[in-house]
């Protein structure tokens, strides 16, 4: 998943274009590709005709895949499923890969676990092709991966622990509303916002439970990035209002409260939470890169040093405001250097609060260059040094064109799926009419405010099932969504403290996108396929 860089909400999930240093994929063992003789056995569409897309489609292949040295068979379903509104006429065809393992008689019962990255407006092309689907994307280590792309077998696929369902939001990937023009209803208004999106999701898991025979299945929600403000919103609508329980929501990279990023805190003046919460992440990020003052050699007692720093003398020094005495001032600013390597002159100019893209920009300053934001363990040179933001982000540079391109190649010559169409990694025009309002529980109208907070969904829907349990993943080094904000919002959930022990922590040295560093990947998928096993 990712969050837009250009935007000042949450990204693509990357690329949420669901959330890395050095990308070591060349150390990984390469595996034989999925056989691409993968034979198929049902292709309903037809390729050379026009498309007609308020019919469902699908084609269904059959490959193998090699988890931690053991060979698991498998169907995948590369496929549509049709969304209608409440006169059945069709509002949008929803695109999906589905993988299941060959469990014979008891099929029905094994896991399901829903994925989809963020944005708003992002494919899942990235959890897909990064994570947990049976291969992955060929990268190099810290060198540029040049085509010809390809894909190779994922050791550290999901599909062990689980069934898998890839979801398209509507406008991305091949998903379509289908409109007026094309005999159906779809508008944008009915998908592009927090609520109606959520809304779209449970009926498309609605949907999918009864046409695969999965209603008895142990069920899980996993989203990255903005996929995360999703699954809370998603997980309160199948708990309480469709009648799905869940076993689990697994959250990658979390934002939960718009109003807590760090992307663009001034918007909001007075509101100084973003700042306390980004610091530990700046110091990760300043750790990795060496700039630390004296750097320390260890990572986890440094940061908590900086965590009980930001919610302690941090954040009572930036609750004074103007009121605070230069004496505080310049002990506060002399911290923030030892802790970032932020220089003193600059900290004073920004009044002790750094915005992440500043950060970004001013850290590597001295050799011309900036880091990621999504991933900030990658670098690449500033294209205007004297700028105060970075132009772009080097983690993208290194990815999209290895990720889109051989997921464009994998879904049409492997999954059989896509023939005359356009693939739309980002949905043109999904961000720009997004709706953030969302209706808290318990309230009739949607928020008004621009920074939607879905919270209370989440703790909603666990009161409601004091069952579900909830895991966060977090990589140090992701600036998009600091991993101590994550925190911070899961301890702030309005529910009973009881409920708390419900909610398990996994950090991970890596980014917004754990899974594009092997040693994160292979931790995650450990840590996820215990989650899963541990709930059902």
């Amino acid at each position: 998943m990712k969050l837009s860089i250009n935007k000042k909400y949450i990204m693509k999930s990357k690329k949420n274009l669901s959330c890395f240093a050095s990308l070591f994929f060349l150390s990984f063992t390469v595996h034989a590709q999925i056989q691409k003789e993968t034979t198929s056995v049902k292709v309903d569409i037809k390729q050379d005709t026009v498309i007609n897309y308020k019919q469902p489609h699908k084609s269904v292949t059959y490959g193998s895949v090699t988890v931690e040295g053991n060979k698991i068979n498998y169907e995948a379903v590369a496929g549509t499923i049709i969304l209608k509104n409440n006169a059945d006429t069709p509002t949008a065809s929803i695109f999906y890969t589905a993988y299941f393992k060959d469990a014979g008689k008891d099929a029905s019962q094994r896991p399901v676990t829903f994925l989809y990255n963020g944005g708003p407006g992002s494919a899942t092309l990235w959890l897909h092709m990064g994570a947990f689907g049976p291969q992955r994307v060929y990268l190099q280590d810290t060198a540029r991966t040049r085509a010809p792309y390809k894909t190779i077998n994922n050791d550290y696929s999901l599909l062990d622990a689980s069934d898998l369902v890839f979801i398209d939001a509507p406008g991305t990937g091949f998903s379509k509303l289908i409109t007026k023009e094309m005999g159906g209803a779809g508008e944008p208004k009915d998908f592009y916002g927090a609520d109606p999106d959520a809304n779209a999701f449970a009926s498309f898991i609605v949907q999918f439970l009864s046409e695969y025979d999965r209603w008895a299945s142990p069920k899980y929600l996993f989203g990255e990035s903005y996929g995360t403000f999703r699954s809370a919103a998603l997980a309160d609508v199948l708990e309480t209002d469709k009648g799905v329980s869940l076993n689990g929501i697994i959250l990658l990279s979390q934002i939960l409260n718009i109003a807590n990023s760090i992307d663009n805190p001034h918007a909001e003046p007075g509101n100084e939470v973003p700042y306390e919460l980004a610091l530990p992440s700046y110091a990760a990020v300043a750790w990795y890169h060496h700039k630390i003052p004296g750097q320390p050699e260890k990572l986890e007692p440094f940061l908590k040093e900086v965590e009980h720093f930001a919610m302690n003398d941090y954040a009572l020094a930036l609750s004074k405001g103007a009121s605070l005495d230069s004496a505080s001032f310049l002990e506060i600013a002399t911290k923030l250097h030892k802790y970032t390597g932020i220089s003193m002159d600059y900290i004073r100019k920004a009044k002790l609060r750094i915005e992440d893209q500043q950060f970004e920009h001013e850290l590597l300053s001295k050799e011309d260059k900036i880091t990621g934001r999504l991933d900030a363990r990658y670098s690449g040179y500033s294209q205007d040094p004297l700028a105060e933001q970075s132009l772009y982000d080097p983690m993208d540079s290194y990815i999209d064109g290895p990720f889109i391109g051989a997921f464009n190649d994998y879904v049409r010559t492997v999954l059989k799926y896509g023939k005359g169409q356009e693939f739309r990694p980002g949905g043109e025009g999904v961000y720009d009419h997004w709706d953030y309002r969302h209706t808290i529980p318990g309230f009739t109208d949607p928020q008004e405010n621009i920074y939607p907070n879905v919270m209370t969904a989440l703790a909603h829907a666990m009161t409601y099932d004091p069952n579900l349990k909830v895991m966060l993943n977090s990589g140090y080094f992701d600036l998009g969504t600091p991993y101590f904000e994550g925190r911070y919002e899961m301890q702030h959930l309005p529910m009973a403290a009881a409920l708390q022990k419900n909610i398990e922590y996994q950090l991970y040295y890596s980014g917004h996108m754990v899974y594009l560093h092997p040693e994160s990947l292979k931790l995650l998928h450990d840590n996820v396929a215990k989650f899963i096993d541990d709930t059902h």
